[in-house]
Order: C-alpha cells, then structure tokens, then sequence
C-alpha cells in the first residue's frame, strides 16, 4: 500500500534531511520530480500549519521545530527503554557486530534502534529499515511470539519472494523453522534475505511490548561465532533487563 499524499510527506522530510538546508518550492519540484502545482499545494499546506517555515524572506522553506516536539510527546508516551539502548552498545562492544532492537509492523519488522559494528565489513542498517517478518532471524523471533492465530495471519499475506538460495518459500516451512528455533533457544539468519549476511536473534518479551534482538553481520565472521553471539546477548539481557517477562 502507497498512499501518495502520505508518501509525499515522507518523501519532503527525507529530502531535507538529506540535503540540511532550505528550498524553494522551484528546487523541491525540480529533485522530487513533482508537478509544480502539486508542490505548491503540498508545501502550502505544510507550512499553513506551522510544519514548516521561511528563515528568511523568499529563502525557501524548512521543517520547523513542531516536528520535533511532536515527536518528543510521542516518544515519552511509549517510550523505548533507556536499558535496551544500554544493552545494543553493550552487545556490540562485547562481539564487535551490528545489534539491532526490532518490533513488528504488519508483515515486517521494523528496525527502532541500531548500534553498528565498528569493524569496516559490517551489517548496515539505521532505525526505521523494514524486513520481511517470514524471511529473517528477526522476524521470526518476533512471530514466535503472537498467537498462532495472528501468526497465521500474518504467513498468509506473505510475499514468498527467494531473494537468496536459503529463502524459505513457504509457511510450513517458516513454521518449522519457528519451532526448531524455540527448542533450541535463539533464531538463525543464514544469508536468507541478504547474500553474505547472517546473524541470531532472540525474543524478548517486555510488560505490554513484544521485541527482537538482533546480532548480524558478514557470514565469515559470524557463521562459526552463533553460541559465542547467542550468549552474548543472553548474558547481557541479564545484566541489564534481570529477567524479563
């Protein structure tokens, strides 16, 4: 689903993100690639309502501080827990690999905070990545943990796509890999969405909200290390959450 008006909106904060500056409503038309018109009625709208603003007289347009402080009210209502922040730097000071803290947002999952490797061949990702829920160690630590209704739910609506030669390509076949991860304890990617790249992920299951915790990076580093990086984040949920429920 795209609904353009919407896609838009993202599309503008994206841009100015990118490029930290203003822009007339001639530039945003000219490297979004949008209809003059539909440019204006959309900037004209955003800054109408306080989104954005002119530093100077006919210098262009920049996002204003409402979006920040919008989202401050968002984040304190829900807010990540400061300890899973404390435990990614942890995780990847200890192994030396991405770590990764992922919730679940309809088929995918959704990655809320990442702490990448400091080594020069890495995982790469920033907070806001979208991967498949079916395909991924991730995504399957955090399906273990819905009802089986919802899971099915979800498995149904799945886009069986092989992006790699280890894909699983069918529900049953996730499901089994679901279950071989829970007897076992903790969730393997081996470069099934991504050539090259694996890691392991773990359910973890907090008051009112349900995460995944991800270490990845390339598969010669990680293939052989999966107990090493499986009780690393063992080890540093407990230090740093106790026992989690």
């Amino acid at each position: 689903m795209n609904v353009k008006q919407a896609a838009n909106v993202l599309d503008l904060l994206e841009f100015f993100a990118k490029h930290r500056q203003p822009a007339t409503l001639a530039e945003v038309s000219k490297l979004l690639e949008w209809p003059r018109s539909s440019t204006f009625n959309l900037l004209g709208t955003l800054a109408a309502r306080g989104f954005l603003y002119e530093p100077r007289a006919r210098g262009g347009y920049y996002p204003s501080p409402l979006w920040f402080s919008l989202l401050q009210q968002i984040e304190s209502a829900e807010p990540i827990p400061e300890q899973l922040r404390e435990l990614l730097h942890a995780l990847v000071q200890r192994t030396g690999e991405t770590a990764v803290l992922a919730a679940s947002s309809s088929a995918f999952a959704v990655f809320l905070d990442v702490v990448e490797s400091p080594h020069a061949i890495r995982y790469t990702a920033s907070p806001g990545k979208l991967v498949p829920l079916h395909v991924t160690a991730t995504g399957r630590a955090l399906l273990s943990q819905m009802t089986t209704a919802e899971r099915s739910a979800v498995l149904r609506r799945a886009n069986f796509e092989r992006y790699t030669p280890s894909t699983l390509m069918s529900v049953a076949a996730v499901e089994k890999e679901i279950q071989r991860s829970l007897e076992r304890g903790w969730f393997e990617g081996n470069a099934e969405f991504t050539l090259d790249l694996g890691g392991v992920a773990l359910p973890l299951k907090m008051p009112h909200r349900q995460f995944a915790l991800l270490l990845a990076g390339p598969m010669f580093r990680v293939g052989e290390r999966t107990e090493e990086l499986v009780e690393a984040i063992k080890g540093e949920i407990k230090r740093h959450l106790g026992n989690p429920t």
